[in-house]
């Protein structure tokens, strides 16, 4: 009889679930220099155009009053390759011992990327809450032109991350409208793609998922009216820290599906600058419960996608390719995008059933078709789908 200690699974499943520190509060950047400078004495900072201004007011004299000697360097419009690359050399010359983070996701991405290409801690400060890149053990890299390449999983969670809702509040509104349309994606795409798992941490993700949905849904609407009031900061920990968490729980088990595949392959259209990746995701969820509908003739997910779109016309989510900018994309274009959409190592194919390209083309020029059942009633109720 064999051995029981030799049959057990000798599978090691690595999980990424958080930050090793988390602050958070209004004017938290004069607290967190101190907690910079336990990291290293020569931080690099990586930040954007659009944010360098911010990061020379805000982001420096905290960390020059701690005598660290600090430098910049920029990541260009993308987390691409040759901006990584750039950007190693700038950590080299400067001797950085620790990087940081400033800006929206790809400042981010491009800061952890470059952290674990040096072996170096990274400090993440978001100045939206456009997204939860701040938090997570992921990396998207893109080619110089904005379209996505492919993603890199991280060895951990960034060193520390520091939310300033002060300096989130300098942000355009529209940044945490899209965060809102990213943050919803973590429903929709993980029930479907996990929701029958038994394992528990994957159980706890997507309850946390639906948690998330119900809070957006709920309070959305009043925290975009009151910016910077209690509502407001509850949404801004949804979409930077609670949307992160759920990651880090189901990890690589608990996927993305056909939300993000969508937004992926649009980002290789010629509009593609005109949105941020929220908006395209919060697009993406819509195509995927219209596929729902349109294969599976799916009357839950055809409910669902009625009850978005009264959601996204009252916070401003995009519902359509024309709302999305892209209204003058040729068919031909399209139809290049659904294939991308559906190549085979995309997430698309995390759905429980199989699609192809027209089928993906099609769903995207009908997202605001009205149900397939008249007979479905459509509310606000969080537990539809």
């Amino acid at each position: 009889m064999a051995d029981s200690a030799t049959t057990r699974s000798t599978t090691v499943l690595s999980l990424n679930v958080a930050p090793a520190q988390t602050l958070r509060g209004d004017g938290i950047l004069a607290r967190a220099a101190a907690q910079i400078a336990r990291l290293g004495q020569h931080p690099l900072l990586v930040t954007g155009d659009r944010t360098l201004d911010l990061v020379r007011s805000h982001i420096q004299p905290p960390l020059q009053q701690e005598q660290l000697a600090v430098a910049i360097a920029r990541y260009g419009s993308d987390c691409d390759e040759a901006g990584l690359d750039a950007m190693a050399a700038d950590a080299r010359s400067h001797e950085a011992d620790v990087i940081v983070g400033v800006g929206g996701g790809k400042a981010l991405d491009a800061a952890k990327l470059l952290a674990d290409r040096c072996q170096l801690p990274v400090v993440t400060i978001p100045t939206s809450a456009a997204t939860c890149a701040a938090w997570t053990a992921l990396s998207n890299v893109y080619t110089p032109e904005g379209a996505f390449l492919y993603d890199v999983a991280l060895p951990k969670c960034p060193d520390l991350l520091v939310l300033d809702y002060e300096l989130i509040r300098t942000a355009p509104q529209r940044t945490l409208v899209a965060g809102i349309g990213d943050a919803l994606a973590k429903w929709y795409e993980a029930s479907v793609s996990s929701g029958n798992s038994d394992r528990t941490l994957i159980v706890a993700a997507v309850q946390q998922a639906r948690v998330l949905r119900d809070l957006l849904l709920q309070k959305s609407a009043l925290a975009l009216a009151e910016p910077g009031g209690s509502t407001w900061r509850e949404v801004v920990d949804a979409t930077v820290l609670l949307a992160g968490v759920i990651g880090g729980l189901g990890g690589a088990q608990c996927r993305t599906v056909a939300a993000h595949a969508v937004h992926n392959a649009l980002t290789h259209l010629s509009p593609n600058r005109q949105t941020i990746h929220g908006e395209k995701v919060a697009f993406g969820i819509l195509v995927q419960l219209r596929l729902e509908e349109l294969v599976q003739q799916n009357q839950l997910a055809a409910a669902a996608r009625q009850q978005l779109l009264k959601f996204y016309g009252e916070i401003g989510l995009p519902k359509t390719l024309a709302e999305l900018g892209m209204e003058r994309v040729s068919v031909l274009e399209l139809h290049h995008a659904a294939q991308l959409a559906c190549e085979a190592d995309s997430d698309i194919h995390h759905l429980p059933f199989p699609v192809e390209p027209a089928q993906v083309a099609a769903a995207m020029v009908s997202t605001t078709a009205t149900c397939l059942s008249c007979g479905v009633s459509v509310d606000r109720s969080p537990s539809k789908t």
